[in-house]
């Protein structure tokens, strides 16, 4: 019972504080043009009932986090045979898996006909964060390099587009491999100065080099237009066919899905080949990676540069999706934002930074009905996601090998 007060106790305290805190924004509104200050005071209402609520809930979860227990437990409302049920050993047997992402595949192919075109233009977009996120997830989650100046090569690639096709009329498909080649080049061109950089030097030479990038597109008129930024980009042909906008936003979506699935692919076959594995063992012990052979200059390089080349691929999408560029678009707002996908979704785990970009990209969007408030929930969502699954949504899971010694010994035996 006395327990039950002292939370009640601290839950109240929390909310008058949070009630004080929020009062000039939440109750007072000037209006500068009737010269009068209206009072909201049914705000501070809510502001207090719902701080109370969440305080409370709030170190209830916490509680619970310490103690092991699960936060939500659905289990009993669930029929006896699911209680059981692994998701993550279910998906990994194939026979469930396939038909599961046929699903999705079909799903997919279908929403930009069964949606708007609003909805299929922020789909498209939610895509192409989708592969700067594997693309970045390359460096950090499984090489595990801090990097900071990814949009340095996003903006190699839609700057690539757009001044090509300005100065020598250069199409998409033709821009689209040429993006992202240069932008691989200039991933390289990073990896030599860093190659014995770890940790914040590392993070502050990469977002220095972001930097560069930027300031050089925006005072370098003669080449970039400076801030003007280059227009009148034109968005892919179909087989030399121009489209309406409505089919064009499809195409462009259909284009970006196409990438990402090629893009899954890459990434895990990487993953689990000599290279993936180089990468991890990098990311763990450097020097005990190196001493077991692994070339740790080849290995940098290489994840620098193959991060990279995504970026650039998207860049090119991202100059066709909205026919303009100029380097306001490439700020480290951008770097970080696809850092927090991979954070959020689970560094080094390809499902992980599928759902993190998802969250991250629609959950803004699909918010809008809170009007001003939106960007509060977004913040508090993000929040609670850090607080309640540190290592991500999805976290990769270690693969391990079990060698059992009796069945060796008896098959030698019988050998």
């Amino acid at each position: 019972m006395n327990n039950a007060v002292q939370e009640l106790k601290k839950s109240l305290i929390t909310s008058l504080w949070f009630m004080f805190l929020t009062f000039p924004i939440m109750v007072i509104k000037v209006n500068t043009v009737e010269n009068i200050v209206n009072w909201r005071w049914s705000n501070m209402v809510f502001v207090g009932v719902l701080s109370f609520v969440i305080s409370y809930f709030w170190r209830g979860m916490l509680r619970k986090k310490e103690r092991g227990d699960k936060l939500v437990d659905l289990s009993r409302f669930m029929p006896a045979k699911l209680r059981d049920l692994d998701l993550r050993e279910s998906l990994s047997d194939k026979k469930i898996a396939r038909p599961v992402l046929a699903v999705l595949l079909v799903a997919a192919l279908v929403f930009p006909f069964a949606a708007g075109m609003y909805q299929t233009s922020i789909m498209t977009t939610a895509l192409m964060y989708i592969i700067l996120g594997l693309g970045l997830n390359i460096v950090i989650g499984l090489g595990g390099m801090l990097h900071l100046g990814y949009a340095a090569f996003y903006a190699v690639g839609a700057y690539t587009y757009a001044i090509l096709h300005r100065d020598f009329g250069i199409g998409f498909w033709v821009a689209l491999p040429l993006g992202a080649i240069l932008a691989m080049l200039f991933g390289m061109l990073l990896g030599f100065p860093v190659l014995r950089l770890k940790g914040d030097y590392l993070a502050i030479v990469t977002l220095g080099f972001a930097e560069i990038v930027r300031i050089v597109l925006e005072n370098w008129n003669d080449f970039s237009s400076g801030p003007s930024g280059i227009a009148n980009i034109p968005r892919p042909s179909f087989f030399g066919m121009k489209l309406s906008l409505p089919n064009a936003t499809i195409y462009i979506y259909m284009i970006t899905l196409a990438l990402v699935l090629f893009t899954i692919f890459v990434v895990r076959r990487l993953e689990n080949s000599r290279l993936g594995r180089a990468w991890e063992a990098m990311r763990e012990d450097a020097i005990a990676s190196e001493s077991m052979g692994v070339n740790i200059t080849t290995t940098k390089l290489t994840a620098f540069a193959l991060g990279a080349f995504w970026a650039g691929m998207v860049g090119v999408i991202f100059a066709a999706k909205t026919t303009f560029v100029n380097p306001a678009s490439f700020t480290l707002m951008e770097s970080v934002l696809v850092l927090c996908i991979i954070v959020l979704g689970g560094m080094g785990s390809t499902t992980g930074v599928i759902v993190g970009a998802l969250i991250i990209v629609l959950l803004p969007e699909y918010l809008r009905a809170f009007s001003e408030y939106r960007m509060l929930l977004y913040g508090a969502v993000l929040v609670m996601m850090m607080v309640f699954r540190p290592n991500g949504i999805i976290q990769k899971v270690r693969k391990r090998h079990t060698f059992d010694i009796k069945e060796a010994s008896s098959g030698g035996s019988n050998e």
